[in-house]
């Protein structure tokens, strides 16, 4: 423990944190109540009254209900439930509203909180460069290093594009102390509804994501770019892709029956439109500037040909993104010989970003589950004389045999009593499609859920050839997605398999050598708790590593995070800035996904800051001796022991009878579909519930409503516990010490820990069928805190992160008054449920829970 009585960096940070945010957030929750809104001055005073009566409650060990109720009859007149209910409704609006300005006011301190310049950033990067002169290193790694972001439509964002707006406005207000315009965004935030009434079509998700493509990620990569082009300029190349953006709206199928091809030619269509904006804007910008001889010219024909391909009704697109380069070069070379190179640093940005985006923005990836590929293929055996008619009779090899000797295309009106098979073919036929509009990069990845084989990975390359594709034009990368801990530690083998098999091993060599691989967290934590999920993608990364080196392969790993800890999230930089030698480092390629590109996205100095983190840690590695960071023998050895100790604990509490049973009767699990937050489903499949189909969102997001953030840490103090009682104890402290990796899972396990407040449902220790289980978490809870607390010396969780801790606390205050009317609402239902099945007035508390949960997960950020 830092016991030095000098302030640092974390303590300034910290006390302008409380100024900045803490202070401000007072003194402008203070403005809700003078709003001239129905009732509100009302409302503001009794949810005050509320959370301090909820605090008091749960230090007595009372229960929500037990709150609510004494609650109503110590603070108000209401006896009749309507008006009781009525209330609760109002304050759920109240503290959405109340996490909004939270949100806003820390964007708009977050430059001043953060250390702009300091460690992880491109400015200290830079200084070390110069100083260790490792500019030759640097220039080998930018040849072809980058970070690619891609975006996803995972359900975890309950804020409607319009509440996005305004907080993005909200944090420019703030961040200019302009009070006047702050308290009309307040009215405006008064009024404007949170409850989405329907979900969202994948185009309606994907037009909000490119809302921050346009706004934040164009100027945010464009101005590292621009930067490090400028300190280092014989070690970044012109066309530099080290920043690259990915997209999964309107391309990922997997369980998303609303995805067709029409939707991916669409949102391939807005992407290219969003660009072709951006660029017109910035020429438009350019031309008040570039008003010279010469240079003028070229600027108009340049902005009337983006204006046409942008706004003239049924214009045949004409545009190439060599056209624009060449034009801004010509600009670019007239400035210099003709006009003193007046503006040229204006011109070289925009240069950038039409190398970085080209006329595609993101890639735009393709996704769809290996079963529905399976399906398709027996389908075509029994329809048609291209695969023999006993093909679902076939062992895996000899399916692989007969599907590498399909030559012939088909159409996809085959299928045409059966949608999800006509879309499949159509899909691979829209890539073309998008690759001929777009550019290659605009969609040139096609991956596969729940791989399991190397079959599933030929059932893909033949469904190109199905579409229409032949192998030696096929310019498309097949992505296998592993996912469970089985999965995971079989993914070597089944890619040593693809590796030996000649078509696929010719369809590499023209691509270049270099195969993607994802891996998945959500659904390996789902399936195997926070630290076997974790050590399982640690070691399949090391052993596929290993096998695609031996065959010459370039491997590339594309990470499935989410946003909490229990999904892969957390402070992410740390996971890539740990990996040692023994794990390729070509890439770094993350999904972002839900509340984390409003959170760490949001804003251009937001954004590159986070962006520029991931760079630094990729670079950073490969600047620097990486042998320092990789795992020896012995502490490989303790990790595997932690993680097969964890796996047991986490395993016993999956298979008791009631675990997923619970989780349906205390948290609003069975609510999420309604919610309207996404397109997609909250299970992959219709009918009985179980935990194999039910999504990671909703299984994280409703341990993480409950307050319990069981994904997070469940298992790790059983395994430290163990390792401590065998005298491991000083390994693992010199583990602790010695391993960022090993530190960082410890460190995401203290913030999953940290959300958690078990006092909301202690009402169920004495349940007579839930009672055990929740005691089994409970106790794994507080062994896990003593133990990691334990480990890191510390005497209160995340110690060492005192602005984040502070800011999880603050957020927990606006929070508990929704967690605890969410809590009597379900109680309130399985009341009615048990009394009177089929009552009215049961639809007025489920839809009480839903409104709860929209401030639950926005207050948390993350949903952990």
């Amino acid at each position: 423990m830092n016991t030095s009585s000098t302030p640092s960096r974390t303590d300034n940070n910290l006390d302008t944190f409380l100024t900045l945010v803490g202070t401000r957030y007072e003194m402008y929750n203070s403005l809700f109540s003078s709003l001239p809104f129905q009732r509100v001055e009302k409302t503001g005073v009794l949810l005050s009254l509320l959370l301090l009566h909820c605090e008091e409650g749960y230090s007595r060990q009372l229960s929500p209900q037990e709150i609510i109720q004494s609650f109503f009859s110590q603070y108000t007149s209401y006896t009749s439930e309507q008006e009781q209910n009525d209330l609760l409704f109002r304050f759920v609006q109240y503290a959405e509203r109340q996490v909004v300005l939270f949100d806003a006011l820390e964007e708009a301190a977050f430059t001043q909180t953060h250390d702009m310049h300091g460690i992880g950033t491109l400015k200290q990067l830079g200084a070390v460069v110069v100083q260790d002169k490792l500019q030759e290193k640097l220039a080998a790694k930018l040849r072809d290093f980058s970070v690619r972001m891609v975006l996803t439509a995972h359900p975890t964002q309950f804020y409607p594009s319009s509440v996005l707006g305004i907080i993005n406005d909200l944090s420019k207000a703030l961040a200019a102390d302009n009070t006047s315009l702050v308290h009309s965004y307040l009215r405006q935030l008064g009024k404007t509804p949170f409850f989405k009434k329907e979900k969202p079509t994948p185009y309606e998700e994907a037009v909000s994501l490119i809302w921050f493509l346009g706004n934040v990620f164009y100027r945010a990569a464009g101005n590292i770019i621009s930067y490090l082009s400028a300190q280092f300029p014989d070690a970044v190349r012109m066309g530099s892709k080290m920043v690259r953006m990915g997209f999964w709206p309107g391309g990922d199928r997997d369980g998303n029956p609303f995805v067709k091809a029409d939707t991916t030619l669409k949102v391939a269509d807005a992407l290219r439109g969003a660009i072709i904006r951006a660029y017109y804007m910035d020429v438009r910008s350019l031309k008040r500037r570039l008003t010279f001889r010469g240079v003028e010219d070229v600027l108009r024909d340049l902005e009337t040909r983006l204006y046409n391909n942008l706004f003239v009704p049924g214009y045949k697109l004409d545009l190439k993104q060599e056209q624009i380069i060449s034009s801004l070069q010509e600009i670019k070379k007239l400035l210099i010989e003709e006009h003193n190179s007046l503006f040229l640093s204006q011109v070289e940005a925009l240069l950038i970003k039409v190398e970085l985006f080209g006329l595609f923005f993101a890639s735009l990836d393709i996704r769809q589950d290996s079963s529905v590929h399976a399906h398709l293929y027996e389908e075509l055996s029994e329809r048609t004389n291209l695969l023999p008619s006993n093909y679902r009779q076939l062992t895996d090899e000899q399916k692989i045999e007969a599907l590498l000797k399909v030559e012939e295309s088909i159409n996809h009106d085959l299928f045409a009593e059966d949608d999800l098979l006509q879309d499949t073919i159509a899909s691979v036929q829209a890539i073309k499609t998008i690759q001929e509009l777009n550019g290659e990069e605009g969609c040139h990845r096609y991956i596969i859920s729940h791989c399991t084989s190397a079959l599933n990975v030929l059932e893909v390359y033949t469904l190109f050839r199905l579409g229409g594709w032949q192998p030696e034009a096929l310019t498309v990368d097949i992505v296998p997605l592993f996912e469970t801990i089985t999965d995971l530690r079989e993914a070597a083998e089944v890619m040593r398999e693809l590796y030996e098999n000649e078509s696929y091993r010719s369809h590499l060599g023209r691509r270049g050598k270099v195969q993607t691989i994802m891996l998945g967290f959500s659904d390996g934590t789902k399936d195997g708790g926070y630290l076997m999920a974790n050590w399982s993608i640690y070691k399949a990364k090391e052993a596929l590593t290993q096998v695609s080196r031996e065959y010459g392969i370039e491997v590339i790993f594309f990470d499935g995070r989410g946003g909490p800890p229990a999904r892969g999230g957390g402070k992410t930089q740390q996971f890539y800035a740990s990996m040692g030698s023994n794990i390729a480092n070509k890439e770094i390629q993350l999904t972002i996904q839900g509340q984390t590109v409003s959170s760490n996205f949001g804003a251009v100095g937001v954004a590159q800051y986070n962006l520029e983190q991931l760079l630094y840690a990729g670079l950073s590695n490969s600047l620097y001796n990486r042998k320092k960071t990789t795992l020896n023998q012995e502490e490989d050895a303790l990790l595997q022991e932690l993680a097969e100790v964890s796996f047991g604990a986490y395993k016993e509490l999956k298979e008791q009878p009631v675990f997923l049973e619970y989780l349906t009767y205390v948290s609003p699990l069975r609510y999420y579909g309604e919610a309207n937050i996404g397109s997609r489903p909250s299970k992959r499949k219709a009918g009985k519930l179980n935990l194999d189909d039910l999504r990671a969102v909703p299984y994280v997001g409703s341990w993480s409503q409950l307050k319990q953030n069981l994904p997070g840490y469940y298992g790790v103090g059983r395994a430290l516990e163990e390792l401590h009682r065998r005298g491991d104890w000083e390994k693992l402290q010199q583990l602790y010490k010695s391993s960022l990796f090993f530190k960082t899972l410890l460190d995401n396990c203290e913030m999953a820990m940290k959300k958690c407040f078990f006092p909301v449902t202690a009402y169920l220790a004495d349940h007579p069928k839930y009672g055990q289980l929740w005691k089994l978490i409970f106790e794994e809870y507080e062994r896990t805190k003593k133990y990691v607390l334990m480990l890191a010396e510390a005497d209160t969780l995340m110690a060492d992160k005192p602005m984040d801790e502070m800011s999880i606390q603050m957020r927990q205050r606006i929070e508990m008054p929704l967690i605890t009317i969410q809590q009597f609402a379900l109680a309130k239902i399985r009341e009615l449920e048990e009394a009177k099945p089929g009552d009215e007035a049961k639809k007025v508390y489920e839809k009480l829970v839903v409104r709860c949960s929209f401030g639950i997960i926005n207050a948390e950020r993350n949903s952990a």
